[in-house]
């Protein structure tokens, strides 16, 4: 979900749709029947895992987009697919048919898509022959190739796209792998001796880095050793 502006909408909305459906929530803090449809959009988009986004323009801050959309009332909801409105409704409809909306955005499975969903090593090559981009194929091939301990490989596959999260994690692990270092549940033993040498060394610097990403930004002690790096090296 993104708040967008006049400024942003360009971008965020009319380029980004050629990617991805995006719905456009037109919408006002004094509407309460905003209030109401605002969650329900949220949760029907959250489950289309990504295939579906949600931009979200408050009318009163941004009179440009509510202008081009010819809005007479909120909330309203439009779909953009390739720059193009495809789809909309106004006021505050009953989930079900706020779900049915969405779910007819969703693109169908392509051939790569269905392969990957198999996620063996075989589907997963012959997906990437098909999408060499794919980033389901290539995040999921690169931990088959890290669990089969070719953590060179998995790399050189993840150096196609863009990072995100989870490449970087699996980057992280991959990266520990090659190096044959083991995170295990101490994993004090592996951080206190690489705080000592983070500020003059790269290599201790990254292998630390790592450690925390293989340990996630859920774990508290992923936070506390992040502020012991930056007092060491600030």
């Amino acid at each position: 979900m993104a708040d967008v502006t006049d400024a942003t909408f360009e971008q965020e909305v009319v380029a980004r749709s050629s990617t991805v459906p995006v719905v456009v929530d037109l919408w006002a803090p004094w509407c309460g029947p905003c209030k109401t449809l605002g969650p329900i959009l949220e949760r029907a988009i959250d489950a289309t895992d990504g295939a579906v986004e949600l931009a979200k323009v408050n009318v009163d801050e941004n009179p440009q987009v509510s202008a081009s959309f010819q809005v007479q009332s909120i909330p309203a909801v439009f779909a953009l697919r390739d720059g193009k409105v495809v789809d909309g409704f106004i006021g505050a409809v009953p989930e079900a048919q706020v779900v049915e909306f969405v779910n007819r955005l969703v693109p169908e499975p392509s051939e790569a898509d269905q392969l990957v969903a198999a996620g063996d090593e075989a589907s997963l090559r012959k997906a990437l022959e098909l999408e060499p981009d794919h980033p389901g194929a290539v995040a999921g091939l690169a931990a088959v190739l890290i669990d089969q301990g070719q953590p060179d490989e998995a790399l050189q596959l993840m150096a196609r796209l863009p990072e995100t999260a989870e490449l970087r994690a699996l980057a992280a692990r991959a990266r520990l792998a090659g190096q044959e270092v083991s995170v295990g549940d101490d994993v004090t033993t592996l951080l206190d001796p690489l705080l000592e040498r983070v500020r003059d060394d790269e290599a201790a610097r990254q292998e630390f880095l790592d450690v925390l990403e293989t340990l996630g930004p859920d774990d508290p002690r992923t936070a506390q050793y992040r502020k012991a790096l930056a007092a060491r090296l600030f």
